[in-house]
């Protein structure tokens, strides 16, 4: 073998060497790369909890930028709190009362994301959550799924009375809930090192005002967001309130239950009547505070459901 032929064989080695080692080094990058994503997605994940799912999407998409800015739109206000929260937390060991919140926020959480709601924040017990911005499908469809969201809440809190009281929840919790539409200020409120994504003006006063007035495991709705359900909504006109802090009275309506609804059989009303009447002779000493309270609230939504239809 000549002395040129030796060199190139060499060379020759010496590139399968240098290939091996890039290929082992590029091997190694992208391990790096991959756990180094898996990290940020990670971490991104644990971000986004602390954000409403819109506000996160459109921040790492791009759509929105991370600065103090506002902009004044059209929303439909949620804001709800439970009766008697302050009574049912000092009966309780901190740990029980936290589990109980958790629990509480975490379903109504569900059931806000479902309906497509920007999860303002929690307060306490107290919830705020709007409709119109950072997604829209419009002012009227935003105040129908606001309105659809609160009816599915109510039914939840319900459903989740057996949950409670196996937990040492002597005490029903019932749900009071208040729904406005109207303008607002929504966007990144703060500094520049701390921003809040929220919103601000009458509309939320307005909203806040009315879950403070309306009955425990009710929905009380303004005008303003009657006008825009009306027609898929039965609801009861409650007349005119005047509330602290607002210049003119503001005119409400209870939710009753979706106009849509599957008309039932024909009700036999001689048996009802006769059924309530023995009812009420007899007593409900028989019944688990379960089934009282559910009782309750089904007479009082027929009551509502007639006195409505009644003015219809």
């Amino acid at each position: 073998m000549s002395a040129k032929n030796q060199l190139l064989i060499e060379e020759l080695e010496d590139l399968k060497l240098l290939y091996e080692a890039t290929i082992e080094h590029g091997e190694a990058v992208e391990d790096q790369l991959a756990e180094q994503s898996q990290r940020l997605e990670a971490l991104s994940n644990q971000l986004a909890k602390y954000l409403s799912p819109q506000i996160y999407k459109s921040i790492f998409e791009g759509r929105q930028e991370v600065r103090i800015e506002s902009t004044r739109k059209k929303l439909t206000v949620f804001f709800s709190d439970i009766e008697g929260f302050t009574e049912t937390a000092d009966r309780l060991e901190s740990e029980d009362l936290t589990a109980l919140l958790n629990h509480y926020l975490t379903e109504m959480s569900k059931i806000a994301l479902k309906y497509g709601a920007t999860i303002d924040k929690f307060i306490g017990d107290a919830i705020l959550i709007f409709f119109g911005d950072p997604e829209t499908k419009g002012v009227q469809e935003d105040a129908l799924a606001c309105v659809n969201m609160a009816i599915e809440m109510q039914a939840r809190m319900t459903e989740l009375q057996a949950d409670w009281q196996a937990a040492g929840i002597s005490k029903p919790l019932r749900c009071r809930i208040g729904i406005h539409t109207d303008y607002c200020t929504v966007g990144n409120f703060g500094s520049e090192d701390r921003l809040d994504y929220t919103i601000i003006g009458r509309g939320v006063n307005t909203a806040s005002r009315l879950e403070n007035v309306s009955e425990a495991g009710s929905i009380l709705i303004s005008y303003e967001t009657y006008s825009q359900i009306k027609h898929q909504i039965h609801c009861k006109e409650m007349g005119e309130i005047i509330v602290k802090g607002m210049a003119y009275p503001i005119s409400t309506y209870n939710v009753i239950a979706h106009r849509d609804l599957p008309q039932e059989t024909e009700i036999d009303v001689s048996s009802v009547s006769k059924q309530l009447s023995e009812l009420a002779c007899n007593g409900t000493t028989t019944f688990s505070e379960e089934e009282r309270a559910k009782l309750i609230s089904s007479l009082k939504t027929a009551l509502d459901h007639l006195d409505s239809s009644k003015q219809e």
